[in-house]
């Protein structure tokens, strides 16, 4: 039997485990606060390989094993490589409670409503984009990735956030801070931080919950162009929207570029079904209309006022694109843009004559080609009660997939 103890956060160490252990693992602070037998190896963890091989040599011996670990072994943490290697049956677990539990218990906020990122040893870009687009997210830190790091990528990015550094939580040196993100990047934070929070406190109360974490998608997508504010009928209609959504494919822990945005309607619909979103918009009072949507809509969206492709230099990488407007400069915009776009670009336009240029601009940077003329035409009244049908006007719908053996080569 593998015992598998959390400690750190407020959980009591089981001594009586300890004492018939023949093996123990865990870093190097849980390993000095425990009290072990002079008969025991210890290991202090560092690559996690050569310790279970060792603990894999003393399994097959039969020897009890005790592995420590921070806060709750089985959330983000050492359970899962255990299982897999060795099995479920094999362990037994006895979890404390989770910094990200006890970070959110030192504010006094409930957290079935948060979402939690690993960045321990993983892209932090995941976490950057969950922190942009929800109101309250958790972010495991790791080496490279830690609240400066955090912080760095969420200056000018996002508004009204705030950080919450919780570092070596349930010892005597414990610390919970609030910052801004410019303040944590400015600062050298250690190796003690337990986990971060970002929050837009005017959007972190949250109701009453049912189902934990992110919060459930939309009902609906697709919305009617009443739902928006725009001019002239300036938007994307709903049936194109729609399929720009499925070809977008926007999720939590993605970033999506909306070019030409308008009214914004594909910026907001994307960041409703979870996305971080940057909408591009080259007229000013285009900028306020977005911002005011998106606020309707309870959502974030990051506006930046300029025209591209010039702007797009100063952005994040994307990792899908939708482009709704850009008149001659459609071609640059499209090519800017598939140069940068981890998985897909998508592009929407009424003028027959550009859509050579933007099938070559996206079959030159590598993309997988295809596209449709979407026309419809909706449900009418006619006096006498009686229903016509009005046509829209046409739209070409074109879109590249990078092959997924390329994604690896993007710009990060």
């Amino acid at each position: 039997m593998i015992t598998v103890v959390g400690t750190g956060t407020g959980a009591p160490l089981a001594d009586d485990v300890l004492a018939a252990a023949r093996l123990v693992v865990g870093g190097r602070r849980h390993l000095a606060a425990a009290t072990l037998t002079d008969g025991a190896e210890q290991i202090v963890l560092g690559p996690l390989a050569p310790a279970l091989d060792t603990i894999e040599a003393y399994v097959e011996k039969g020897e009890p094993v005790v592995v420590l670990a921070s806060g709750d072994p089985g959330f983000f943490g050492i359970v899962r490589a255990l299982a897999e290697r060795f099995g479920a049956d094999v362990l037994d677990v006895h979890p404390g409670v989770s910094s990200v539990a006890t970070a959110f218990a030192r504010l006094g906020l409930t957290w079935d409503d948060a979402v939690v990122v690993s960045a321990h040893g993983r892209d932090l870009r995941t976490a950057v984009n969950a922190c942009r687009a929800h109101p309250k997210v958790a972010v495991l830190t790791g080496p490279e990735a830690g609240p400066a790091e955090l912080g760095a990528a969420l200056t000018h990015r996002t508004t009204g956030r705030v950080l919450v550094v919780a570092s070596a939580l349930g010892s005597g040196e414990e610390q919970v801070e609030r910052v801004t993100p410019a303040e944590a990047a400015a600062r050298d934070w250690g190796t003690a931080v337990s986990v971060v929070l970002c929050l837009d406190e005017s959007r972190a109360a949250g109701a009453v919950r049912t189902v934990a974490g992110a919060a459930v998608g939309p009902a609906q997508w697709a919305l009617d162009e009443r739902e928006f504010e725009h001019r002239d009928s300036m938007i994307t209609k709903f049936e194109v929207r729609a399929l720009a959504l499925a070809r977008i494919g926007p999720r939590l822990g993605e970033l999506v570029w909306d070019i030409g945005s308008g009214s914004g309607s594909v910026a907001v619909e994307c960041a409703r079904l979870g996305a971080a979103v940057t909408a591009v918009e080259k007229t000013r009072d285009g900028v306020e209309r977005i911002r005011a949507n998106a606020e309707a809509h309870g959502v974030d969206v990051h506006t930046v006022h300029g025209a591209a492709p010039t702007v797009l230099s100063d952005l994040d990488d994307p990792d899908a694109v939708f482009v709704g407007g850009g008149g001659r400069e459609l071609p640059a915009i499209v090519t800017a843009c598939a140069r940068r776009a981890r998985r897909t670009v998508v592009v929407a336009m009424a003028a027959l004559d550009r859509v050579p240029a933007v099938r070559e601009a996206l079959g030159g940077a590598g993309f997988a080609v295809d596209g449709v003329l979407l026309q419809s035409s909706r449900l009418a009244p006619l006096p006498g009660d009686v229903t016509r049908l009005a046509a829209t006007n046409p739209v070409f719908l074109l879109w590249g997939v990078r092959p997924p053996a390329s994604v690896e080569g993007v710009a990060q």
